[in-house]
């Protein structure tokens, strides 16, 4: 079985020179080899298959035979690596926490532990006869979430 650390080692010489990051790699027990990307700016199909190819240089078929797909992390799945919260940073984001409430709002902070979010509530306001949609800042810890994805 081809092993993870393998391909990580790989992706990671073709990373070396270049902006984008590595998202994922996973390996099924029938060495089907998925390997997630992303950059900044967007994964272009160009790059994919030029990883595909120097990743196919580098491991031998006639040792173990393999299906590989590269492709990008995608732009509704949650984020896996810090890189991807930091990329989202002053944009639309949807937390869902581990309670199952969701939360919608703008990123504006990503620290070690945790990350804020700020959202419109409604909150009824001191001289106020009716809540209104106020901007209130939240702080989660990662382990208080299921996940985080940017919300277009």
């Amino acid at each position: 079985m081809i092993q993870k650390e393998t391909v990580e080692k790989i992706v990671g010489e073709w990373l070396a020179d270049k902006d984008y990051f590595l998202v994922d790699v996973q390996i099924s027990a029938d060495d089907r080899i998925v390997v997630e990307i992303d950059h900044k700016e967007g994964v272009w199909i160009d790059d994919c298959v030029a990883l595909s190819r120097f990743i196919e240089e580098r491991l031998d078929r006639d040792d173990e035979d393999y299906e590989l797909e590269v492709g990008s992390a995608g732009v509704g799945q949650p984020f896996k690596v810090r890189q991807q919260w930091l990329n989202h940073l002053e944009k639309n984001v949807e937390v869902l926490k581990a309670d199952g409430q969701k939360l919608r709002g703008t990123l504006t902070e990503v620290a070690d532990d945790t990350f804020t979010v700020v959202a419109q509530v409604k909150r009824k306001l001191e001289g106020d006869k009716r809540p209104r949609l106020v901007e209130e800042p939240t702080t989660l810890r990662y382990d208080e979430i299921k996940s985080c994805k940017y919300d277009f």
